[in-house]
């Protein structure tokens, strides 16, 4: 993930995230200010799979079969009361999680060869980054700040794949949940 102009992420890279536009008035302001993914055009997003098949091998076919996969699991209602951190990040925590651990799941299970965060955790942890790279001060403040916007509730319908195109993130697709 390594290219310069566009804060790390490299042409032809893909992602498959559920978008939380219900959250957009609450922490847009610090996401493209904080988050890299947020300047390079990311919305307020639960990530389901990254990184995805590289946007090359995306044709109708795996869209089809992205789609399949997908139609299986049925909407549901989400809440972001609290945010949570991992060293450097802060996110909001949805709860319940178990929604989009069965999303990520059904979607790595399919694609083995695309292990979520490129196999880096050794536990998914579902959730919405507001902050990334930054300290404990920071972070603290975003929070302070946050904890009197929540709660906000969402209802998760569909996965968005987004493909990079060297500069910023693209949509390319949208599957619906049943």
């Amino acid at each position: 993930m390594a290219d310069e102009d566009s804060q790390g992420f490299q042409a032809g890279q893909s992602g498959l995230i559920v978008r939380v536009p219900e959250a957009e008035t609450a922490v847009r302001a610090w996401r493209e200010r904080l988050d890299p993914s947020a300047q390079a055009g990311v919305p307020a997003h639960v990530t389901v799979l990254f990184p995805f098949l590289d946007a090359g091998r995306i044709d109708a076919r795996v869209c089809a079969e992205i789609g399949e996969v997908l139609g299986r699991h049925r909407s549901f209602d989400v809440r972001f009361e609290h945010c949570g951190r991992f060293p450097g990040v802060l996110y909001l925590a949805p709860e319940p999680e178990g929604g989009f651990r069965r999303l990520t799941e059904a979607i790595a299970a399919r694609w083995p060869e695309c292990p979520p965060f490129g196999g880096q955790f050794d536990e998914v942890v579902p959730h919405l980054t507001i902050v990334q790279h930054q300290d404990d001060a920071v972070m603290d403040k975003v929070e302070s700040d946050l904890r009197e916007r929540l709660p906000i509730k969402s209802r998760v319908s569909c996965v968005d794949l987004l493909v990079h195109d060297g500069r910023r993130w693209c949509h390319r697709a949208t599957f619906p949940l049943v």
